[in-house]
This record gives structure tokens, sequence and C-alpha cells, in this order.
């Protein structure tokens, strides 16, 4: 079965590219704006951090979402925990390295309480992807 509009496998590809997207433009904005703009350079790590976690989570994303259309296509009835695993890499992406960009670019740090739940998210991601086999 070929990904259709009306997929939600082409959707959480379409969201996965977006962020993706979003990542390297995120990554340049660290690297060449945060830097000369930032007092305190420990911001810059943190930043990175929620760059490089981002673009892992956007790749096991994709990955995800390419494990299932091959398992669709093979007609496997098995559990969906694939599907579920990128909407998790999603949401992950949004409260992990989402409140680590807000807390360097706003310096409020109680954003941080995101943080680990968004690191939940990233870990389940991953349970789910290896149970979908």
């Amino acid at each position: 079965m070929p990904l259709s509009g009306t997929n939600p496998l082409l959707s959480y590809w379409s969201m996965h590219c977006a962020s993706g997207a979003l990542a390297v433009a995120l990554g340049a904005f660290g690297a060449h704006k945060l830097k000369s703009t930032l007092t305190d350079l420990k911001m810059l790590d943190v930043w990175e951090t929620g760059v490089k976690y981002h673009f892992v989570h956007t790749l096991l994303g994709l990955f995800a979402v390419m494990h299932r259309e091959q398992e669709v296509k093979k007609g496997t009835t098995h559990a969906n925990t694939s599907n579920i695993g990128a909407g998790l890499c999603l949401l992950g992406n949004l409260f992990f390295a989402g409140s680590l960009y807000g807390i360097v670019l706003t310096d409020v740090k109680k954003l941080g309480i995101l943080t680990p739940i968004g690191g939940l998210m990233y870990i389940a991601a991953w349970v789910c992807v290896a149970a979908d086999r």
C-alpha cells in the first residue's frame, strides 16, 4: 500500500521531515546567531543538546514510519507500536528539545520541568519501535 493523503503514515512522515528541517535551522541559528549573542556560553551547550536530541529522535521517527510501512506492505497485523513510537518522538521533541530551546531563548529555568517528561517520551518511543518487530 503506497503512502496516500489519507494514510496516517504520510502525516507522520511529513511531520518528521518538517521536524528535521527545523532541527537544521535551529542548529544553524545556534551556531551562528546565538553563539555571538549569548552572555553565558554554557547556554550554547544546552541549545546544542536540544538540537542533538531533536535530530536523533526525528530520525528515529522517520525510521519508525518506514518500518511500519514495510510491515503494512507485508500484511502484518500485529500491534502498531511503531506509529505510537513516531508520535512519541514528535512529542518528545516538543517537550525535551523545546524546553531546552525555551530555556536558552527566554532564560525561564522553570521550563526545565518539561525536559524529563520529554526524556521519558523518548525512552517510550524507543521501546515502542523495538516492540514492533
